[in-house]
């Protein structure tokens, strides 16, 4: 039976580029490596209702640069500044570096593959029933010029007794196509009954390469 790879994953390096950007050797690797998971994991919790889909991190000597790409960048910001200037006081008391702040608004979180699986995680923890909030979800997302759309729920159901996956699907979404944008999110709804994971996976059309203009006097 095929299994599903993470499909941001699979297209590092093609039309997608990583979150973390920096270099360590050996002695300094897994240091980094767990202070950035930390990083990430504060900042999602204490702007979880902001909708931070993405956290990009880069560094260089003993400074560390974040990009928070945000559905409600007025949230993270805060009034005249005071958000964002916590927010880096916070995260430089938590690594003991400088760090840099940068907000990056998404225009439209309905494609938002993250946003869309914490929407539906929220709803089903709300007790709305999981295929009404896939659904809703589904619509907007091809509203907003989406391609296609699948949504995936994992668990105890409405509460039953048997755990089990259901999908619904919509438009296209071209998995082993690599220049195919796919965006992919996961996340996960804690009820009364237990978790329930929620994935999903937006198509938004073809990343098509551009072509280089050929330099004079080169082949024809």
């Amino acid at each position: 039976m095929g299994q599903k790879v993470n499909p941001h994953g699979l297209r590092i390096g093609i039309i997608k580029d990583w979150d973390t950007k920096w270099y360590a050797g050996n002695k300094d690797f897994a240091n980094l490596l767990v202070e950035d998971y930390k990083i990430r994991k504060y900042i999602k919790k204490k702007l979880y209702i902001a909708g931070v889909a993405r956290i990009e991190i880069e560094r260089a000597a003993n400074k560390i640069k974040l990009n928070i790409h945000t559905a409600k960048p007025g949230l993270v910001i805060g009034k005249g500044g005071t958000g964002i200037e916590q927010l880096r006081h916070e995260v430089e008391k938590l690594t003991g570096k400088n760090v840099l702040v940068n907000i990056t608004e998404i225009k439209t979180p309905e494609t938002n593959a993250q946003l869309v699986a914490e929407n539906i995680a929220g709803q089903l923890e709300r007790r709305i029933s999981f295929r009404r909030a896939m659904k809703q979800a589904m619509s907007r997302a091809m509203k907003f010029g989406a391609k296609g759309i699948k949504t995936s729920v994992s668990g105890r159901l409405g509460g039953a007794e048997i755990a089990r996956t259901e999908h619904y699907h919509e438009g296209t979404i071209p998995l082993q196509t690599l220049r195919a944008d796919i965006d992919y999110g996961f996340a996960e709804a804690d009820t009364t009954y237990g978790k329930i994971g929620v994935k999903v996976w937006i198509y938004k059309g073809e990343v098509l390469p551009v072509k280089k203009d050929k330099k004079e006097g080169g082949d024809k």
